[in-house]
């Protein structure tokens, strides 16, 4: 466990709580902006599926998984079981696992309220700005900060589609769902800075549209680790430091 004076020692550049917390929200707010459609359409779709305006919000509040919500939701309108339902949306957020395991060497230092909180508002966005190869130490607050303020804009984004959804006629016909696809590319292309991992994001690119072609519940995570192994491969055969900069 560490105490107070230890955290501290971890914020980036000596900084306070809060202004380490607010360098994390400025760092997410990008990606908090792009995923506001996405919140709409989620809000929307709940209702649409039959969820009442306050089981919408809630979704939204304790699921807090975009990807999975708008496949829940469609299952759900669909009649599909629970069973099922959870066995899909496990598949689809598989790979938080994966980033669980990436930032497991920063975060398991800390706090069992540390590990807790952060472990809940985990995202892809969350991750793209706080696993940072260059930043020796995680500062917790300004992961917190980033976190939080993504969860409060895919809630208010959420409570928007509530409320304005089924006032704006042929919502879903709007492409509002592509707002799922920009996020993504909007964190991983700056990501790629090797050969290696250039490989690894053309290989499961392939993979994840042959696995959907296919119909696999769980392409997303067999595209993943796909990708993974191709880039790791590459980086062997090649020469290539996985630690390289």
């Amino acid at each position: 466990m560490l105490d107070n004076e230890s955290l501290g020692n971890e914020r980036i550049g000596n900084a306070s709580p809060m202004r380490a917390a607010l360098k994390g929200a400025l760092a997410i707010s990008p990606l908090t902006l792009a995923v506001v459609p996405w919140g709409i359409l989620a809000g929307s779709f709940a209702i649409d599926a039959g969820l009442t305006p306050l089981q919408s919000q809630a979704m939204s509040a304790l699921v807090f998984a975009g990807a999975a919500q708008l496949v829940a939701l469609g299952m759900i309108k669909a009649g599909i079981g629970l069973a099922s339902i959870l066995i899909t949306t496990l598949l689809i957020t598989s790979r938080h696992l994966l980033y669980g395991m990436a930032m497991r060497p920063q975060i398991s230092p800390l706090p069992l309220r540390w590990r807790l909180t952060l472990g809940f508002l985990l995202t892809d966005e969350l991750f793209a700005i706080a696993n940072l190869g260059k930043q020796r130490s995680l500062d917790p607050w300004f992961a917190f900060g980033g976190g939080f303020s993504f969860y409060l804009g895919w809630n208010l984004a959420t409570a928007m589609g509530i409320t304005l959804g089924h006032k704006i006629e042929n919502l879903d016909a709007l492409g509002l769902d592509f707002a799922i696809a920009a996020t993504f590319i909007a964190i991983v292309v700056p990501a790629v800075k090797r050969p290696s991992i250039l490989v690894c994001v053309l290989v499961a690119m392939v993979a994840s549209v042959v696995c959907a072609l296919m119909e696999l519940q769980a392409g997303l995570l067999i595209a993943s680790l796909t990708g993974m192994a191709c880039g790791q491969l590459y980086a062997k055969l090649s020469g290539e430091s996985w630690r390289q900069a």
